[in-house]
């Protein structure tokens, strides 16, 4: 029988390449995107949040083997904190009974290699705290700042997302459900999201000194999309709280001997 997937962010970059690759391999895909999905929400708002658990439901049938917690913006805005953090665990966190009634349930969080840097401790406080309306609001204050105090917004909603994945995987309701709970982070990747960065070879060489990536550099999203398939499929039994950093050596450069 075919497991089925639930992937946000589908109608585009890595969620998109993901679906397909997916697809391929014989899974049922149910795409959550603002536009041009099976399902058309705001991950950015809690009525978004809602439909989505709920439409999923109706979708599914009430069993969900995979959800691939993807949708996220790189914006710096109040809405990348919306989506980014709060949007994932709502996905994470709506969907688990849904993956709990499967056999081999698994779930993936899109972070990012930003999360490696240093994040903006007010905002990521508001974020393990579970406080929304204080996490927008500092995100608010960032995005009214400098450019450098607007580009702390993604990197802390990425490393905010991390943090929660790796204090849930081992618990209960995650790893003594049976539900393998693991991330990805890559690095640049070409995609839409990334289109302006990557836009001229001078841009390219810009962005690569602030992140780099000796191993063959900028790379597509299919590569991302393999990765996130193994780490769906029934073969991943034992991982458990992992943040896998894709991203062409960055995570090795940035920490060297300070993580192993």
């Amino acid at each position: 029988m075919a497991r089925t997937a639930v992937i946000t962010g589908s109608a585009s970059g890595i969620g998109k390449a993901t679906s397909e690759l997916l697809v391929e391999r014989g899974y049922r895909v149910i795409g959550v995107d603002i536009a041009g999905a099976d399902i058309n929400v705001d991950l950015t708002t809690a009525v978004g949040r809602e439909t989505m658990v709920q439409q999923v439901g109706e979708l599914s049938g009430g069993v969900v083997d995979v959800v691939v917690a993807n949708a996220g913006l790189s914006s710096p805005t109040v809405l990348t904190a919306a989506v980014n953090y709060f949007g994932a665990v709502a996905t994470l966190e709506g969907l688990r009974p849904l993956l709990a009634a499967s056999a081999a349930p698994r779930a993936v969080a899109t972070a990012s290699m930003a999360s490696l840097f240093p994040p903006d401790e007010a905002l990521l406080a508001a974020f393990r705290d579970g406080d929304e309306p204080g996490a927008l609001a500092r995100a608010a204050e960032l995005a009214a700042g400098t450019a450098q105090e607007a580009a702390l917004i993604y990197g802390t909603s990425k490393r905010a997302l991390a943090l929660w994945l790796r204090r849930q995987a081992a618990t209960p309701e995650w790893a003594g459900a049976g539900i393998a709970l693991n991330g990805v982070a890559p690095g640049v990747v070409d995609t839409p999201m990334t289109s302006d960065l990557t836009a001229t070879e001078e841009a390219k060489a810009a962005l690569l000194t602030m992140v780099p990536m000796p191993l063959n550099g900028i790379f597509d999203a299919i590569d991302v999309a393999y990765l996130i398939a193994w780490l769906s499929s029934e073969e991943n039994a034992h991982l458990c709280g992992q943040m896998i950093f894709i991203d062409g050596g960055s995570d090795a450069v940035i920490r060297g001997d300070s993580t192993w």
